[in-house]
């Protein structure tokens, strides 16, 4: 949902899966990337990328999270979730000598409760959109789902 959400936007939006399957559900002419090392996708995204973890397992959320904040050059970090994983992913980074002030998590919160889907999706753009607004002028940037 939020791969096709920012699919209009002036955003390069990879959409980056372990699972063929997964990936084979994606709207046609969105890109998508197929790699069994997503984490490698971080280390590797150009720097000012806004990486966006949005993944079916809170342990690989934890590792991409903790991936992306290895790094000091990304423009954004975000990662869906509750307060409660919120919390739990604080314990987790911290426990690893990780800050975790720059991920925002829950993506899109600021805006409804409502959890479906294309709702967060919607919100989860315009808080991006709003971040790359303030930090550059709008011309296409990468942002890896």
């Amino acid at each position: 949902a939020l791969a096709l959400a920012l699919h209009p936007l002036p955003v390069n939006a990879v959409l980056i899966d372990q699972r063929a399957e997964e990936l084979s559900l994606a709207t046609p002419g969105l890109d998508t990337r197929l790699t069994p090392l997503p984490e490698a996708e971080i280390r590797h995204a150009r720097p000012g990328s806004f990486i966006v973890i949005v993944t079916h397992d809170h342990a690989l959320d934890f590792l991409l999270a903790a991936e992306a904040l290895a790094r000091n050059d990304l423009a954004y970090i975000g990662m869906i979730g509750s307060g409660t994983k919120r919390a739990q992913f604080n314990r987790f980074a911290q426990q690893r000598g990780i800050d975790p002030a720059p991920l925002i998590s829950p993506i899109g919160a600021g805006f409804s409760p409502d959890k479906r889907p294309a709702v967060i999706a919607a919100f989860t753009a315009a808080e991006l959109m709003t971040r790359l607004n303030a930090t550059t002028s709008l011309s296409r940037h990468s942002c890896n789902i």
